[in-house]
């Protein structure tokens, strides 16, 4: 879980009436802490380094780990903090472990109370500056060239509080401007959507300012801010200092308070009214996390893992911002009632990207569409040829039970695989690419679906001897054994790593897509604190919490630990998230190394190795020579630049000749892509319904509509513009083509390989 900034480039609000403003600045509210605090810290602590993985001591290193690590949680962009408050608290550095693994059992957690209260105060400081900034319109000139770090995490903590007040007005100023420019695109949206006036009818106009009107909103939302941090009780101080500690084991290891571990159990329950997303606070932003298969925000093709909502509305009703509100308040406004719809504006995690909006239709996450789905395609080749490909779409490893019907991935890909060899498919996909992990067990039988039998993932558990289990295919069935290509994307996680990785491990399929998946290669368990934790007084909370700790780590077959590196594709697709430093196991604070152990005896396949020169050099060729790669290179370009550079103008007029020539470059290539002439696939749905009919249905149309895979930037951009395009194009899912085209590539491959050792073999001996 991660934990609250208070401002990242984006806080902004409180309530402009500036004189009630300071009133309520006079009245501090300080967390006390609770009888069962000391007894809870002691356990967790203990839980940890007897029970974690690592089975790393609590010494002095993780005591000065955990003192940084809570420091960053509460200020991650490091503008609340200053260099004094660091030393007023430095003799705690390495003290902690002390203070934690009492003799009595019972922690002193005051220091997490203490550098609580004066984390509130640097607030209450920054709240007070800015009311005073947004009182003068002067303040908020942008005809200079002035540039604003976007993201400091790794900077120093500011000096003093003038260096800390210098950053708080220019991060006001980057905010302001952004509210600016976002509402010049909504003037800009209504020009298009009412190009006709009425002169009799009377308009409602705004009877402020804009400025007056910019300057209210980053009011309240500071203000918004500093009121939900006021609000903070012990326990959620508790919770953020012991997540603090649980986090320098690694970034799955959490503390939940007992708040926090219902919301947990909440949301790992995906039969819920909402959206299909699952969101963290990140930097004072709500942020998509997870998007759930079969949900509405996966279905639009239009929101992608790390997009930040900003603003939420009911229906036709008006926007209410959310950036630094609680996540609880956010989610509260997000969840409703089957049917009914909530707009979300939302913006990608670059920190000048376009504000979009969208319109999501409230439904349940039902276990049809989180499971497998198919399609057969008819790819014309050379002349009136073509050869009949199937794909699959896996989106997770599920095994589940509602009451009324039973769902298990591996006999639903076997239904699939089924169907697919019925119409004599010449190759199978199989699409990783949103798959975030789920059940072992299915996927270790899905794994066998394309292996006779022999080990598909080795798991080394948490106790001193390193137990080392090794989980078999043992079924000795093999339900597809023609040529295979396997999708994966840096968010394909888990589960979906084994699996890729059994299956090249085997040398039995091609794997394309990102440099390399996630990395998520341990496994965490749940301990409630029951146990050991009994209420101190009649009045003290008789639910501890509960602590989420890793206890094992996966190895492939072959030995090598799917940890942190992932697993990297045969052939690698262009696609900005190969150079992203914020996705991935990597991008994470503490992440667990990786490392190898022996490999399992099992005999690989010679079906893959052979070819891959060969695969790799005709991709290649394709790659360089694709509209649609030069677009992505192009981005890629831009993605890096902005990257690197990690900062973002505060020069109106360059950002707004800057989103001009995105639309106008989106615009070109919207106008490419309709010229062009490219061979009609004919393209069958197979879901699991019907596999079990018959024959194939009517092939699908093309659609304007991006799948529920990953909707990249491009798509989303002409989504932003549809106002202003006489005629779409479809969208284009270049990893699926080129995908496709190396399957074809590797069918003949074999082929030819399979007519040649015919042909030797009749040939006469000599």
């Amino acid at each position: 879980m991660k934990y609250l900034s208070l401002f990242g480039l984006g806080f902004v609000g409180f309530t402009f009436t500036i004189a009630s403003a300071h009133a309520e600045l006079l009245v501090p509210k300080a967390p006390q802490t609770g009888p069962n605090d000391g007894r809870i810290a002691y356990v967790v602590a203990r839980m940890l380094e007897q029970n974690h993985y690592s089975q790393q001591p609590f010494d002095d290193g993780v005591s000065k780990k955990f003192f940084n690590g809570y420091f960053e949680g509460l200020d991650p962009q490091r503008v609340h903090f200053i260099q004094s408050d660091l030393a007023d608290f430095a003799s705690l550095s390495t003290n902690l472990d002390n203070l934690t693994l009492t003799s009595s059992g019972t922690a002193d957690v005051s220091p997490a109370f203490s550098i609580y209260s004066r984390f509130l105060t640097r607030i209450e400081e920054r709240v007070t500056y800015v009311d005073e900034l947004l009182k003068n319109p002067a303040n908020f000139d942008f005809s200079a060239d002035e540039r604003v770090l976007a993201n400091r995490k790794d900077e120093p903590y500011p000096a003093d509080l003038s260096e800390a007040r210098a950053l708080w007005k220019q991060r006001l100023r980057s905010e302001y401007l952004q509210e600016k420019l976002a509402r010049l695109d909504d003037k800009k949206k209504n020009a298009k959507d009412k190009p006709e006036t009425d002169p009799t009818k009377v308009e409602d106009k705004e009877t402020k300012p804009e400025s007056e009107q910019i300057a209210e909103k980053l009011s309240k939302r500071y203000h918004r801010s500093l009121t939900s941090f006021r609000e903070w009780d012990g326990d959620d101080v508790l919770q953020a200092y012991l997540n603090s500690l649980a986090h320098v084991y690694d970034p799955h290891s959490d503390y939940f308070g007992a708040a926090a571990a219902e919301n947990f159990a909440i949301g790992m329950n995906l039969q819920l009214f909402g959206i299909g997303a699952q969101l963290s606070f990140t930097d004072g932003y709500c942020t998509l996390e997870k998007l759930f298969p079969g949900g509405p925000a996966a279905k639009s093709g239009k929101l992608e893992e790390k997009d930040r909502i900003v603003a939420v509305a009911q229906g036709e009703g008006a926007f209410v911002d959310v950036v630094e509100m609680n996540l609880n308040k956010t989610v509260r406004l997000i969840r409703g009632e089957k049917g009914t719809s909530v707009r979300l504006a939302v913006i990608p995690p670059v920190e000048d990207g376009p504000r979009r909006e969208l319109t999501l239709v409230r439904d349940e996450i039902k276990l049809e569409d989180q499971a497998a789905k198919g399609k057969i395609i008819d790819l014309p080749t050379t002349g009136d040829k073509s050869v009949r490909i199937g794909v699959i779409d896996l989106p997770s490893f599920y095994a589940s039970f509602d009451g009324k019907s039973k769902s298990f991935t591996s006999p639903d890909v076997e239904k699939l695989l089924k169907k697919f060899v019925e119409e004599k498919v010449e190759g199978v996909i199989l699409d990783l690419r949103r798959n975030g992990g789920g059940s072992l067990e299915e996927a270790i039988k899905v794994t066998g679906l394309f292996i006779k039998e022999g080990p598909v993932v080795q798991v080394k558990t948490a106790d001193p001897n390193r137990r080392k289990m090794v989980h078999n295919d043992l079924d000795g069935e093999v339900a597809y054994d023609g040529p295979l290509v396997v999708m994966t994307s840096r968010f394909s996680a888990s589960a979906s790593e084994i699996v890729a990785g059994a299956l090249q491990d085997y040398g039995r399929a091609v794997l394309v897509g990102d440099s390399s998946t996630h990395g998520k290669g341990t496994v965490q368990n749940l301990n409630p604190l029951r146990r050991w934790v009994t209420a101190a007084t009649p009045t003290a909370t008789n639910d501890p919490g509960e602590v989420k700790m890793t206890i094992s780590k996966f190895y492939r077959a072959g030995g090598a630990s799917t940890q942190l590196k992932g697993i990297m594709p045969d052939i690698v697709l262009p696609s900005w998230v190969n150079y992203s430093k914020e996705i991935g196991e990597a991008a994470l604070e503490n992440a667990m190394p990786w490392d190898t152990i022996s490999s399992a005896r099992f005999s690989r396949l010679d079906l893959v190795d052979p070819f891959l020169p060969e695969l790799a050099r005709r991709s290649n060729v394709r790659v360089s020579a694709s509209p649609e790669y030069t677009y992505i290179r192009e981005d890629i370009e831009r993605f890096r630049k902005r990257q690197e550079d990690k900062t973002i103008s505060l020069k109106e007029a360059e950002r707004v000749r800057e989103k001009a020539a995105d639309e106008q470059r989106e615009k070109l290539r919207n106008k490419e892509r309709l010229t062009r002439k490219e061979p009609e696939a004919k393209v069958y749905e197979i879901t699991l319904k019907l596999a079990d009919q018959p024959g194939l249905p009517a092939p699908v149309s093309k659609t304007n509509a991006a799948p529920a895979t990953l909707a990249n930037a491009t798509a989303k951009a002409a989504d932003a513009d549809d106002a202003d395009a006489e005629e779409k194009p479809p969208f284009v899912d270049a990893s699926l083509v080129e995908a496709q085209n190396i399957l074809i590539d590797y069918i003949g491959l074999l082929n030819k390989r399979s007519l040649a050792a015919t042909a030797a073999a009749a040939a006469p001996a000599k």
